[in-house]
């Protein structure tokens, strides 16, 4: 066989294209304005006043809820506090997180909670609109998220001074959310829900119906570096699909998107050691650690001051995060 005639093909005249070498196999160049699609960090994503850039450290966003009846028992809308009551009691609170380290915080108006009482969207807009309103004005430098899936409430909250979406039903076949988002140019986060926990294979499902999410919202004009994603712990999945969810969280970095875990307060980690929601901090800090660990960018908190310092702690194992000043020389 001479050096011209391909493997098992002794004798015949079949000469390689005369540029020879690696270059006689033709290869795939990557299609005008297509992006490598390689593994790696996300491009950082700019939320109102701040800019998040990611692998460097995981970001906290607290939660305010406006309601009389959260899961976790932390609603600000109790029957004493109405109107100007409320605003001043969610500031106060917005200003403690953000004094402890929140870097973003999330108003809703509407419990998500299984058996919540549904309400009218004037009722949820009479709701957010107000401390979306104060928060912006008080705290000018820190993004406020809205959670929410109505389009009615979303539009208010950002005109209001919200600055980025947070969506329960970010996999759900309706696109109106993601539309609003395009339209203002904001981010979206969508998460992952079922109506019914029956899966057959619980990562590749979720993984599934969150790059389906995400192509419907490019489709309908969100840009690639808006979109944030959220596994969904404690929606639509029984205790024993949470704790594999936490368990297989790295999973989800092939839909190359930043992460938003929310643990906090959740009935799973209350069911491990038989806890009420007011005693799940130590159990929400240790889930937190998990998620860092397995490459979450943001955890969704109500107890902040304790997860900021429990995620400084992961990120300093996980990402190489060191506090200003750190010395490196020996010490205790």
């Amino acid at each position: 066989m001479t050096d011209r005639q391909l493997p098992g093909e002794e004798g015949v005249a079949r000469e390689r294209p005369e540029v020879g070498g690696g270059a006689a196999t033709p290869s795939f160049r990557l299609p005008d304005g297509a992006t490598p699609g390689m593994p790696g960090a996300p491009a950082p994503l700019t939320a109102g006043p701040a800019t998040f850039v990611w692998g460097q450290r995981t970001y906290v966003m607290g939660i305010l809820n406006v309601t009389p009846d959260s899961f976790s028992g932390d609603g600000l809308l109790k029957p004493t506090e109405r109107g100007s009551d409320l605003v001043e009691a969610a500031l106060a609170q917005a200003q403690a997180m953000v004094a402890d380290g929140a870097d973003l915080l999330d108003v809703g108006g509407a419990s998500s909670r299984p058996g919540h009482a549904p309400i009218s969207t004037a009722d949820e807009i009479n709701r957010v609109v107000p401390v979306i309103r104060a928060i912006a004005q008080t705290l000018p430098g820190t993004p406020i998220s809205v959670d929410t899936t109505s389009p009615a409430v979303a539009k208010a909250a950002l005109a209001a001074g919200a600055h980025l979406l947070n969506d329960v039903w970010g996999v759900a076949d309706d696109d109106a959310l993601m539309r609003v988002a395009a339209e203002h140019g904001v981010p979206i986060v969508l998460m992952h829900n079922r109506e019914a926990a029956r899966y057959r294979n619980l990562m590749a499902e979720v993984v599934a119906d969150l790059w389906r999410a995400l192509d419907r919202a490019l489709d309908a004009g969100v840009p690639w570096e808006h979109l944030v994603i959220d596994p969904g712990f404690g929606f639509g999945k029984t205790p024993e699909h949470n704790l594999a969810l936490l368990a297989g969280l790295d999973e989800l970095r092939v839909l190359r998107r930043p992460i938003l875990l929310g643990t906090s307060r959740k009935s799973t980690l209350g069911k491990l050691l038989d806890l009420p929601p007011d005693q799940r901090l130590e159990v929400t800090a240790a889930s937190t650690v998990l998620g860092v660990m397995a490459g979450a960018d943001i955890v969704r908190v109500h107890d902040v001051a304790a997860n900021v310092r429990a995620a400084r702690v992961a990120d300093a194992v996980r990402r190489g995060w060191r506090p200003a000043g750190w010395n490196t020389g020996s010490g205790a």
